[in-house]
């Protein structure tokens, strides 16, 4: 985390080590999690929840640009500072990644887990981070989760049909850019790039064709 300087992530101050605890000093987030800031106050309204996905967004993809994916994004994982700006936390199972040598590890939350997971696939990992960020999108607008299940066989077979119900609420733009998150194959999801147009009523960070290659 000590390479990462952006201003919607956590920042790590220092690394403290005694023979027998590891201390982390961190940033202080006074505002909680998003997860227990929907569970007060229900969904956001768009306007809200298009300025928190932007941050949020910008943040994965700056850790994109350092080659690293996060592969645990989840509500739980959004903190909010005393001026309610996202703080992206919990980096304990990033990893880096190089286009080209896969990673096998399952991790993070199976409610945000892209169905490659689920299929025990390898994968390049930017791809999982954008599936995630699709599950957040539609958890902010709608204050619930696209896939859940009783159990998780249950939510396993909801996630690799993709099929979730869009709120009467949500605009057109909104559902737009969901789906172009949500794509069940992770070739076709695309990486976050950054392009000067108008999406979801703002300019924004959307995304762009897959990647190929790339090195760190």
């Amino acid at each position: 985390m000590k390479v990462l300087n952006h201003p919607n992530i956590v920042k790590l101050f220092e690394v403290i080590e005694t023979e027998k605890t590891l201390y982390l000093v961190m940033e202080y987030a006074s505002g909680g999690e998003v997860f227990d800031y929907l569970v007060a106050h229900g969904r956001m309204k768009e306007k809200e929840a298009r300025a928190k996905f932007r941050q949020i967004v910008s943040a994965v993809q700056y850790c994109h640009q350092k080659f690293i994916v996060h592969r645990d994004l989840k509500a739980e994982n959004l903190l909010l500072d005393a001026d309610m700006n996202i703080k992206i936390a919990d980096f304990g199972f990033s990893n880096e990644f190089t286009f080209g040598n896969k990673l096998d590890t399952f991790c993070g939350s199976p409610p945000y887990a892209a169905p490659e997971l689920f299929q025990g696939k390898k994968y390049d990992g930017p791809e999982v981070d954008v599936w995630s960020l699709g599950v957040i999108l539609y958890t902010l607008v709608s204050g619930s989760l696209p896939f859940d299940g009783q159990n998780l066989k249950e939510l396993r077979e909801r996630v690799l049909r993709g099929k979730y119900r869009i709120p009467f609420y949500m605009s057109t733009d909104c559902e737009n850019l969901l789906k172009k998150f949500l794509i069940l194959n992770p070739t076709k999801r695309g990486t976050l790039e950054c392009h000067p147009r108008t999406f979801w009523g703002h300019p924004s960070i959307v995304l762009g064709p897959p990647s190929g290659s790339g090195n760190p």
